[in-house]
C-alpha cells in the first residue's frame, strides 16, 4: 500500500527531475533506450513537429529490457519510429550503450563518424531521467546546447501507463541519488537539490522505496 505522503513526495521528485525545457529546433534528436517505448513515440512526435532533421536511438540491453527488446533497445526504438512513418534515412542507431554516460559518448562518436555537425541536441528520455541525462550530457558533451524532453505526463498518469507505481517511485529515488553521487565521480555536472526535495527523498527511502539505489562509490552510471 502506497501512502498519500509517499505519493506527494514522489510528485515533488517528479517535478524536480523534469527540466521543463520548451522543445525547440536542434541539430539532432537523441532518444535514450529503456524499457519505455513512450520515449521512442515522443522522439517521433518531436521529429514530425520539425524539431530536428535526424533521429538517433541509443541503447543495448539491460536486465529490464532483455526479454522485452531482444534485438536491443535502440533497434526496437528504430523499428517503432519506422512504423510511425519516420523515413529510414532519418534514423541512426547506436546499439552498444549500457548506461547514460555511454549513451552520450557513443552517440557523440557516431555522429562525428557520420560527419554530422552538432551545435544543439534535443535529448528524449523518461520523465524522471530528464535532469540526470541533461547533467550527464553537459559534462560529456560540453560544446553543444542541451535541451531535455520526455513524454508530457503527470506522475500519476505515467505510473498508470507503466503499470507499476512502486517501481516508478523507486526509479525516482534512484535517479535523485545518482544526481547527488555521480558529479564527484566525474559522470555529470552538479545539480542543486532543494531542501524540500531532499526531505522527500529521505522519507521515501525510510518508507522502503530503495530497490534502485546504488552503493556510494559504485562505478555504474
Amino acid at each position: 500500500m502506497i501512502s498519500d505522503q509517499a505519493r506527494d513526495d514522489a510528485r515533488l521528485l517528479w517535478s524536480y527531475h523534469r527540466m521543463h525545457h520548451p522543445p525547440r529546433a536542434c541539430s539532432v534528436l537523441v532518444g535514450l533506450g529503456s524499457h519505455d517505448l513512450g520515449v521512442a513515440d515522443t522522439a517521433v512526435d518531436l521529429y514530425q513537429a520539425g524539431h530536428a532533421p535526424l533521429l538517433v536511438f541509443t541503447g543495448a540491453n539491460s536486465p529490464t529490457t532483455r526479454e522485452r527488446m531482444p534485438r536491443g533497445e535502440a533497434v526496437h526504438y528504430r523499428e517503432r519510429a519506422l512504423a510511425l512513418g519516420v523515413p529510414a534515412s532519418a534514423v541512426l542507431v547506436e546499439p552498444r550503450a549500457r548506461n547514460t554516460g555511454q549513451n552520450i559518448t557513443f552517440t557523440r562518436e557516431l555522429l562525428a563518424t557520420a560527419g554530422v555537425t552538432v551545435s544543439s541536441v534535443l535529448l528524449v528520455t523518461k520523465p524522471y531521467e530528464e535532469r540526470r541525462t541533461y547533467a550527464t550530457a553537459r559534462k560529456l558533451w560540453p560544446d553543444v546546447e542541451v535541451v531535455s524532453a520526455s513524454t508530457p505526463l503527470a506522475f500519476g498518469a505515467y505510473a498508470e501507463s507503466i503499470g507499476d507505481e512502486r517501481l516508478v517511485i523507486d526509479m525516482l529515488v534512484g535517479a535523485l541519488q545518482r544526481l547527488v553521487l555521480y558529479p564527484a565521480a566525474g559522470h555529470m555536472i552538479e545539480q542543486t537539490v532543494p531542501g524540500d526535495v531532499s526531505a522527500a527523498f529521505d522519507r521515501l527511502c525510510a518508507a522502503g522505496f530503495t530497490s534502485r539505489l546504488v552503493r556510494a562509490g559504485a562505478g555504474g552510471r
